[in-house]
């Protein structure tokens, strides 16, 4: 398994990107061959984190190219700043 993990600073409005993410960029998550699972948390003070998880590196590394495109085309104004992307191999899990 593979994961993908982005962290944005300085949500303007992290109940909007929520609802933002979860309408329209959740059910393109959906469509990526492999999803295992894909999360959005709030962690407070302006910072929001997606955490997806795939069977295959193409599908975390698909996921991460959506993410970009959904963002600077949905999101923008609520995300200012460009997340910090992490991805990788799972070595344990529960």
């Amino acid at each position: 398994m593979y994961a993908a993990v982005r962290r944005y600073e300085g949500v303007t409005d992290s109940a909007e990107a929520a609802r933002l993410v979860n309408e329209g960029f959740v059910p393109l998550m959906r469509q990526v061959s492999g999803i295992v699972a894909y999360y959005w948390i709030d962690v407070g003070d302006g910072v929001m984190v997606s955490t997806s998880v795939f069977q295959d590196r193409a599908g975390a590394e698909e996921s991460i190219s959506r993410a970009a495109d959904f963002v600077r085309n949905n999101l923008a104004s609520l995300l200012p700043h460009p997340p910090e992307v992490m991805a990788g191999e799972v070595a344990a899990s529960a």
